[in-house]
């Protein structure tokens, strides 16, 4: 009997060994292939809902007017007015008439950004969308844009296609390209003469240069901006609504994919170019913006 109760005990632990470790495989199957949230509405007063907060809200006023608060701020909409909100946490005091209609569309803001250039006018931009969210269209501007809704609106259901990330990704790049044409009109048309606003471009024009692939310290941006990094920190985020290493990261994470796409480069020759202190500081660091170490994301690039 006693033998007999070994091998039992010893099965049973092996079987729940065994189930545990299936039970983690699916865990984390599941939540590699997790897709990016994506929501579309004619509620306007579901704009701050908190299933929301991770996301990038995009609302065009098609009818009527309305208004709401914003970083402490209030805005007025009307017609063909476009609101762009980076943070839908940040949004309160919602208020509209009954003759108000708009259109949105908000997806995840990672998602959003990891689909554009570091160098892309979307970083810059969203500087001023925080300060300023409601952009001003044409008649054929909004039209372009409520396109834009629609199609996303169409095909945010078809979660089982193969190739649903990148196709949606396509959808929200092209609405992106259509918002950025009449942001930039508005911005070239702002004047910005503030030491904060200066101290904001000038350290978007550093982060341009590629000078992250080496810097990634904010001691060494203010140093170069002739700003102590309080003050760096502190304008950054009053600005922005982000600090300043999210912009440094940003900047830093596709420098980091090309040289990971590139196989003639070891991980240690990559981790000295890009100066970083020891190996595992360069694994963690791209277990933290990739989702997986270096080794794996090599990995994921072989054809299955």
């Amino acid at each position: 009997m006693f033998p007999d109760a070994i091998c039992y005990t010893n099965y049973f632990g092996i079987f729940t060994f065994c189930t545990n470790l299936i039970l983690r495989i699916i865990i984390m199957a599941n939540f590699v292939v997790m897709e990016p949230d994506f929501h579309y509405s004619t509620d306007f007063y579901a704009m701050n809902a908190r299933e929301l907060h991770h996301t990038c809200m995009h609302l065009l006023c098609t009818a009527g007017e309305g208004s709401f608060v914003y970083n402490e701020r209030c805005f007025h909409i009307v017609r063909n007015d476009l609101v762009v909100i980076l943070r839908p946490d940040c949004v309160s005091n919602l208020a509209a008439p009954a003759d108000m209609r708009v259109e949105w569309f908000a997806a995840d803001y990672q998602f959003l950004q990891s689909l554009l250039p570091s160098n892309n006018y979307g970083i810059g931009g969203s500087i001023t969308l925080h300060q300023n969210p409601v952009i001003r269209l044409t008649d054929v501007q909004a039209g372009h844009l409520l396109d834009d809704f629609h199609r996303l609106r169409d095909r945010m259901g078809e979660i089982g296609l193969q190739f649903y990330r990148p196709l949606m990704g396509s959808l929200c790049l092209t609405m992106m390209y259509d918002i950025f044409e009449p942001h930039s009109q508005r911005d070239l048309s702002t004047p910005h003469t503030d030491r904060t606003a200066y101290i904001v471009r000038q350290l978007m024009t550093l982060l341009s240069t590629g000078v992250t692939a080496t810097e990634r310290n904010v001691n060494y941006f203010a140093e170069r901006l002739n700003v102590s990094p309080k003050y760096l920190s502190a304008t950054i985020r009053r600005m922005t609504g982000n600090s300043v290493t999210s912009y440094i990261d940003r900047y830093t994470v596709p420098i980091l994919r090309r040289y990971l796409d590139d196989d003639r480069l070891s991980l240690t020759q990559i981790a000295a170019r890009m100066n970083f202190s020891t190996l595992s500081y360069f694994s963690r660091y791209c277990s933290r913006h990739l989702g997986m170490s270096p080794s794996e994301y090599r990995r994921s690039l072989q054809p299955k």
